[in-house]
């Protein structure tokens, strides 16, 4: 499970992960609203109850974590991760990342990759993780660079139905 992650850990000389806290809840909002894609879906629901839940929720349960990157007191960057057990790939166990975010003004400094960096050499070992996988919003041609020079490969299409 991800409880087997070692943390609080330093991500570099700055930045500190942890695990997130319900009293994180605005700081993690502000921070998924913090691009044009993200804002259009997250700020309708700023007010609503459901985050917390969400976040009650991911906190409770031994699959999933949200990890944060505090600098000081304030959150500078986020993923979730959620392990998936398989019977597919010989039984393999699939790391899923998701929610991906680092503070705009905090962009275009290594911190992106460094965060990406600890999901593969320290996350994945940690959880027995076979596999390493994230989505991406097809509009995100940015974010599909810099996954692919860290390694990741677009081999396969994704769908959604929302309900």
């Amino acid at each position: 499970m991800l409880d087997a992650l070692t943390l609080p850990a330093p991500l570099n000389a700055l930045v500190q992960l942890r695990r997130a806290a319900p009293g994180d809840l605005a700081q993690l909002l502000e921070l998924l609203s913090d691009d044009p894609l993200s804002a259009s879906r997250e700020a309708p629901y700023s007010r609503d109850a459901g985050h917390a839940r969400a976040l009650a929720q991911i906190i409770a349960d031994g699959g999933n974590e949200l990890i944060v990157g505090v600098q000081g007191t304030q959150i500078i960057a986020m993923l979730q991760l959620t392990r998936i057990p398989g019977i597919s790939r010989g039984g393999s166990t699939r790391l899923n990342v998701e929610a991906v975010r680092v503070r705009a003004e905090h962009r275009s400094r290594g911190l992106g990759k460094a965060l990406l960096r600890w999901v593969i050499d320290q996350a994945a070992p940690a959880c027995d993780a076979d596999l390493i996988q994230l989505t991406s919003d097809n509009s995100r041609a940015d974010a599909h660079r810099f996954y692919e020079r860290l390694g990741f490969t677009a081999s396969h299409v994704g769908y959604k139905l929302r309900r």
